[in-house]
């Protein structure tokens, strides 16, 4: 049986700044895009040079989109980070295990890449993807 694709939308995450969703739902997969730290509310990059910061208000923002597609983070199975310096890997593991641990129920956290790259703005310490996979 073929699974219909969904885009999901919230106005509690940013719109997107391009030509993809915030996330796409088909059957038990549900893929949050790339996010970074912005405010939903004004859609402006938030947290300059707090990489900590950055990182919770990042990941509040898949929270939504999680939320959004009937999700949450007991069902996120994978969370990429990209990050513009290994300088701040302290600072974003820190804020991330303190976001994430309180999250999840049962112990088991997500399988987790960390890769350090460009980000596509230069205020942009931090981006995050996450997939998720729902029992229904």
């Amino acid at each position: 049986m073929s699974h219909p694709k969904t885009a999901l939308r919230t106005d509690a995450a940013p719109a997107p700044a391009h030509t993809f969703s915030q996330g796409v739902r088909k059957g038990p997969i549900l893929q949050v895009s790339g996010q970074g730290p912005v405010d939903p509310d004004s859609n402006a990059y938030v947290f300059p040079g707090d990489v900590r910061a950055q990182t919770t208000r990042t990941l509040r923002n898949i929270e939504a989109i999680l939320a959004a597609g009937g999700a949450s983070f007991d069902d996120v199975v994978m969370l990429r980070v990209y990050l513009t310096t290994r300088d701040d890997f302290a600072a974003m593991n820190e804020a991330y295990g303190e976001f994430v641990s309180a999250r999840v129920a049962g112990g088991v956290l997500p399988a987790r890449t960390t890769v350090f790259t460009g980000l596509p703005r230069e205020e942009m310490l931090v981006e995050i993807d996450a997939m998720a996979v729902l029992d229904s």
